[in-house]
Protein backbone atom coordinates (compact mmCIF):
# COMPACT_ATOMS: atom_id res chain seq x y z
CA UNK A 1 0.00 0.00 0.00
CA UNK A 2 1.41 3.36 -1.10
CA UNK A 3 1.06 6.34 1.26
CA UNK A 4 2.09 9.98 0.85
CA UNK A 5 2.89 11.76 4.12
CA UNK A 6 2.91 15.57 3.98
CA UNK A 7 4.15 16.87 7.35
CA UNK A 8 6.59 19.71 8.02
CA UNK A 9 7.56 18.86 11.61
CA UNK A 10 10.64 16.59 11.25
CA UNK A 11 10.14 14.69 14.51
CA UNK A 12 6.46 14.04 13.86
CA UNK A 13 7.12 13.09 10.24
CA UNK A 14 9.94 10.72 11.21
CA UNK A 15 7.78 9.09 13.91
CA UNK A 16 4.86 8.51 11.54
CA UNK A 17 7.00 7.34 8.61
CA UNK A 18 8.98 4.90 10.75
CA UNK A 19 5.83 3.48 12.34
CA UNK A 20 4.07 3.03 9.00
CA UNK A 21 7.08 1.36 7.40
CA UNK A 22 7.22 -1.05 10.33
CA UNK A 23 3.66 -1.99 9.34
CA UNK A 24 4.90 -2.69 5.77
CA UNK A 25 3.42 0.46 4.23
CA UNK A 26 5.39 2.11 1.42
CA UNK A 27 5.73 5.78 2.41
CA UNK A 28 6.78 8.84 0.40
CA UNK A 29 7.37 12.04 2.33
CA UNK A 30 7.10 15.77 1.69
CA UNK A 31 7.91 18.58 4.11
CA UNK A 32 5.93 21.39 2.47
CA UNK A 33 2.66 21.84 0.63
CA UNK A 34 4.22 22.60 -2.74
CA UNK A 35 6.17 19.34 -2.92
CA UNK A 36 3.26 17.44 -1.38
CA UNK A 37 0.90 18.73 -4.06
CA UNK A 38 3.35 17.86 -6.85
CA UNK A 39 3.86 14.30 -5.60
CA UNK A 40 0.13 13.76 -5.04
CA UNK A 41 -0.67 14.79 -8.61
CA UNK A 42 2.23 12.92 -10.24
CA UNK A 43 2.10 9.54 -8.48
CA UNK A 44 -0.71 7.08 -7.66
CA UNK A 45 -1.30 6.76 -3.91
CA UNK A 46 -3.78 4.72 -1.92
CA UNK A 47 -3.80 7.26 0.94
CA UNK A 48 -2.51 10.77 1.60
CA UNK A 49 -1.81 11.90 5.18
CA UNK A 50 -1.87 15.67 5.09
CA UNK A 51 -1.06 18.19 7.81
CA UNK A 52 -3.03 21.44 7.64
CA UNK A 53 -0.34 23.92 8.72
CA UNK A 54 2.39 23.64 6.06
CA UNK A 55 4.92 26.00 4.45
CA UNK A 56 4.44 27.08 0.80
CA UNK A 57 0.83 25.83 0.53
CA UNK A 58 -1.35 24.93 3.50
CA UNK A 59 -3.02 21.55 3.71
CA UNK A 60 -6.46 22.86 2.79
CA UNK A 61 -5.13 24.31 -0.47
CA UNK A 62 -3.27 21.09 -1.24
CA UNK A 63 -6.39 19.03 -0.51
CA UNK A 64 -8.54 21.14 -2.83
CA UNK A 65 -5.94 20.87 -5.61
CA UNK A 66 -5.82 17.09 -5.26
CA UNK A 67 -9.60 16.80 -5.34
CA UNK A 68 -9.79 18.74 -8.59
CA UNK A 69 -7.92 15.89 -10.30
CA UNK A 70 -8.51 12.86 -8.07
CA UNK A 71 -11.82 12.19 -6.34
CA UNK A 72 -11.04 8.66 -5.20
CA UNK A 73 -7.77 8.78 -3.25
CA UNK A 74 -8.33 8.70 0.52
CA UNK A 75 -7.14 11.82 2.38
CA UNK A 76 -6.57 11.86 6.14
CA UNK A 77 -6.05 15.35 7.56
CA UNK A 78 -3.82 15.92 10.59
CA UNK A 79 -4.59 19.03 12.60
CA UNK A 80 -3.80 20.71 15.88
CA UNK A 81 -7.01 22.69 15.35
CA UNK A 82 -9.60 20.50 17.02
CA UNK A 83 -12.82 22.51 17.13
CA UNK A 84 -15.81 21.61 14.99
CA UNK A 85 -15.43 24.60 12.65
CA UNK A 86 -11.85 23.67 11.79
CA UNK A 87 -12.79 20.03 11.21
CA UNK A 88 -15.66 21.00 8.91
CA UNK A 89 -13.33 23.30 6.97
CA UNK A 90 -11.05 20.33 6.35
CA UNK A 91 -13.95 18.13 5.28
CA UNK A 92 -15.24 20.88 2.98
CA UNK A 93 -11.81 20.97 1.32
CA UNK A 94 -12.23 17.31 0.40
CA UNK A 95 -10.67 15.36 3.28
CA UNK A 96 -12.25 12.01 4.14
CA UNK A 97 -11.25 11.95 7.80
CA UNK A 98 -9.31 13.97 10.35
CA UNK A 99 -7.11 13.24 13.34
CA UNK A 100 -6.35 15.83 15.99
CA UNK A 101 -2.78 16.16 17.30
CA UNK A 102 -1.48 14.79 19.58
CA UNK A 103 -2.76 11.30 18.78
CA UNK A 104 -1.94 7.69 19.60
CA UNK A 105 -0.22 5.88 16.74
CA UNK A 106 -2.64 2.95 17.06
CA UNK A 107 -5.53 5.32 16.35
CA UNK A 108 -3.75 6.53 13.20
CA UNK A 109 -3.42 2.92 12.07
CA UNK A 110 -7.11 2.29 12.78
CA UNK A 111 -8.10 5.33 10.71
CA UNK A 112 -5.89 4.16 7.84
CA UNK A 113 -7.42 0.69 7.90
CA UNK A 114 -10.93 2.13 7.96
CA UNK A 115 -10.25 4.45 5.02
CA UNK A 116 -8.73 1.75 2.83
CA UNK A 117 -10.65 -1.39 3.80
CA UNK A 118 -13.82 -0.58 1.93
CA UNK A 119 -12.08 -0.67 -1.47
CA UNK A 120 -12.23 -4.45 -1.36
CA UNK A 121 -15.42 -4.93 0.64
CA UNK A 122 -17.83 -5.20 -2.29
CA UNK A 123 -17.81 -6.55 -5.85
CA UNK A 124 -16.04 -3.95 -7.98
CA UNK A 125 -18.37 -4.49 -10.94
CA UNK A 126 -21.54 -3.66 -9.02
CA UNK A 127 -23.75 -0.77 -10.16
CA UNK A 128 -26.24 0.68 -7.68
CA UNK A 129 -29.31 2.59 -8.89
CA UNK A 130 -32.17 4.52 -7.36
CA UNK A 131 -34.39 6.74 -9.52
CA UNK A 132 -32.00 8.59 -11.87
CA UNK A 133 -29.04 8.25 -9.46
CA UNK A 134 -26.39 5.68 -10.43
CA UNK A 135 -23.22 4.63 -8.60
CA UNK A 136 -20.61 2.51 -10.37
CA UNK A 137 -18.38 0.60 -7.93
CA UNK A 138 -15.82 -0.36 -10.59
CA UNK A 139 -15.30 3.10 -12.04
CA UNK A 140 -15.89 4.88 -8.72
CA UNK A 141 -18.28 7.24 -10.50
CA UNK A 142 -21.66 8.74 -9.59
CA UNK A 143 -24.18 10.29 -11.96
CA UNK A 144 -27.64 11.74 -11.61
CA UNK A 145 -29.77 12.25 -14.69
CA UNK A 146 -26.60 11.25 -16.60
CA UNK A 147 -24.69 14.21 -15.14
CA UNK A 148 -21.41 13.33 -13.32
CA UNK A 149 -21.10 14.10 -9.60
CA UNK A 150 -17.70 14.39 -7.94
CA UNK A 151 -17.47 12.81 -4.46
CA UNK A 152 -14.65 12.32 -1.99
CA UNK A 153 -13.77 8.74 -1.00
CA UNK A 154 -15.71 9.11 2.26
CA UNK A 155 -18.76 10.62 0.53
CA UNK A 156 -18.66 7.76 -2.00
CA UNK A 157 -18.53 5.19 0.82
CA UNK A 158 -21.45 6.84 2.62
CA UNK A 159 -23.57 7.09 -0.51
CA UNK A 160 -22.90 3.48 -1.45
CA UNK A 161 -23.93 2.38 2.06
CA UNK A 162 -27.17 4.36 1.85
CA UNK A 163 -27.92 2.99 -1.61
CA UNK A 164 -27.29 -0.59 -0.50
CA UNK A 165 -29.90 0.04 2.17
CA UNK A 166 -32.35 2.01 0.02
CA UNK A 167 -35.76 2.56 1.61
CA UNK A 168 -34.32 1.37 4.94
CA UNK A 169 -33.67 3.82 7.79
CA UNK A 170 -30.03 3.66 8.94
CA UNK A 171 -29.04 5.18 12.27
CA UNK A 172 -25.95 7.23 13.08
CA UNK A 173 -24.53 4.15 14.83
CA UNK A 174 -25.15 2.06 11.70
CA UNK A 175 -23.23 4.60 9.62
CA UNK A 176 -20.36 4.86 12.11
CA UNK A 177 -19.96 1.08 12.25
CA UNK A 178 -20.26 0.46 8.52
CA UNK A 179 -18.71 3.54 6.92
CA UNK A 180 -16.18 4.82 9.46
CA UNK A 181 -15.40 1.38 10.97
CA UNK A 182 -13.32 2.88 13.78
CA UNK A 183 -13.57 4.51 17.19
CA UNK A 184 -15.73 7.60 16.84
CA UNK A 185 -17.33 10.24 19.02
CA UNK A 186 -21.05 9.58 18.58
CA UNK A 187 -21.78 13.07 19.92
CA UNK A 188 -19.94 14.65 17.01
CA UNK A 189 -21.90 16.23 14.16
CA UNK A 190 -19.59 14.83 11.47
CA UNK A 191 -22.26 12.40 10.22
CA UNK A 192 -24.66 15.31 9.75
CA UNK A 193 -21.94 17.25 7.94
CA UNK A 194 -21.38 14.42 5.46
CA UNK A 195 -25.10 13.92 4.91
CA UNK A 196 -25.34 17.64 4.11
CA UNK A 197 -22.38 17.32 1.71
CA UNK A 198 -24.24 14.55 -0.12
CA UNK A 199 -27.51 16.47 -0.18
CA UNK A 200 -25.81 19.45 -1.80
CA UNK A 201 -24.26 17.25 -4.47
CA UNK A 202 -27.07 14.72 -5.02
CA UNK A 203 -30.32 16.61 -4.37
CA UNK A 204 -29.73 20.36 -4.55
CA UNK A 205 -30.52 20.89 -8.25
CA UNK A 206 -33.26 18.28 -8.51
CA UNK A 207 -36.97 18.53 -7.74
CA UNK A 208 -37.09 14.96 -6.45
CA UNK A 209 -35.13 14.66 -3.21
CA UNK A 210 -33.65 11.25 -2.49
CA UNK A 211 -31.87 11.67 0.87
CA UNK A 212 -34.20 12.12 3.85
CA UNK A 213 -33.76 12.62 7.60
CA UNK A 214 -36.05 10.95 10.11
CA UNK A 215 -35.55 13.00 13.27
CA UNK A 216 -34.36 10.87 16.15
CA UNK A 217 -34.10 7.78 13.95
CA UNK A 218 -31.56 8.30 11.19
CA UNK A 219 -31.36 8.68 7.41
CA UNK A 220 -32.86 6.96 4.39
CA UNK A 221 -32.41 7.19 0.64
CA UNK A 222 -35.58 6.52 -1.32
CA UNK A 223 -37.84 7.74 -4.07
CA UNK A 224 -40.67 9.86 -2.70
Amino acid sequence: MKILLVEDEPKVASFIKKGLEEQSYDVDQAYDGFIGKRLALEKPYDLIILDIILPQLNGLEVCKAIRQQNSSVAILMLTALGNTTDKIEGLDAGADDYLVKPFEFQELLARIRALTRRKNDFPSTEILKIADLELDMARKTVTRNNQPITLTAREFALLSYLMRNKSRVVSRVDIIENVWETSFDTGSNVIDVYINFLRKKIDKDHATKLIHTLVGMGYVIKET
